[in-house]
Order: structure tokens, then sequence, then C-alpha cells
């Protein structure tokens, strides 16, 4: 193992609560999810609110049916845009 546990503390929860109000506000939801594996995140986790997940939405990582869905990737555009605007 060469990542530390992705820590969920207050913070991130409630940077999670802000995404999931705006996800809403754009007409879709975004759900909650704790995974294996790991991430750069696992290394922010622990000193600054981090949000995990919110890269091109599809299925399969890292296997040989990996996709993107072209279809919601505009719903995250718009979704990571009003983030950055607003945190």
């Amino acid at each position: 193992m060469n990542r530390p546990p992705f820590e969920q503390g207050a913070g991130t929860l409630a940077l999670y609560e802000q995404a999931r109000a705006v996800a809403h506000d754009l007409g879709f939801e975004l759900p909650h999810a704790v995974v294996g594996g790991g991430s750069d995140g696992n290394f922010t986790a622990p000193i600054i609110p981090t949000l995990d997940g919110l890269g091109a939405p599809g299925d399969g990582a890292h296997a040989a049916h990996e996709h993107v869905r072209l279809d919601r990737w505009p719903d995250h555009v718009r979704l990571l845009t009003r983030l950055l605007r607003e945190v």
C-alpha cells in the first residue's frame, strides 16, 4: 500500500454537501460513495477538505471496458465550473 486511508472529516463532508446542492440545482444527483482503491486525494484529505471522483463520468475504471459517458459530461463540467466559482 502506498496511500493512507481517505479520511472524510467534517470539512470534506460539508464540501460534499455543497457539491450535492449544486448538482441538485443543475438537475442531477451527486451520490455519496465510499469505494476501495486510492487516489492523490488520500494525501490531501487529512489536511484540507477534498472531493474525489468528480472527473469524467463513466464506468469500468482501469478495466478493458472502461469508458466515459459523453452524455453526462456537460453536467460534470457545469458542476465543476460552479464549484470553482463558489468555493
